[in-house]
């Protein structure tokens, strides 16, 4: 039986109010730590990222990441590896 994964895109950014108040906004690593472990939780993996800078109301740059997370839909499967 051969493995399903399900996938899920999220563009990942910073408030707005930081762009406007500095000029740019930066993504906290703090808090893009937390949203990867909540999502590894639920049993999402990261498949890959990329960074990319957003210009946002014509003046101010703003730091945003595309993150695709995948997930298994066999977990029966993945289960009895681990037990061997």
């Amino acid at each position: 039986m051969s493995q399903r994964f399900e996938y899920k895109v999220i563009l990942y950014r910073e408030a707005l109010l930081g762009s406007i108040l500095l000029g740019e906004s930066k993504v906290d690593p703090e808090r893009f730590q937390e949203f990867l472990n909540k999502h590894a939780a639920l049993g999402w993996r990261v498949r890959e990222i990329v960074r990319e800078n957003r210009r946002t109301l014509l003046f101010f740059n703003r730091e945003a990441f595309v993150v695709i997370l995948e997930r298994d839909l066999t977990p029966q499967l993945s289960n009895q590896r681990d037990q061997f």
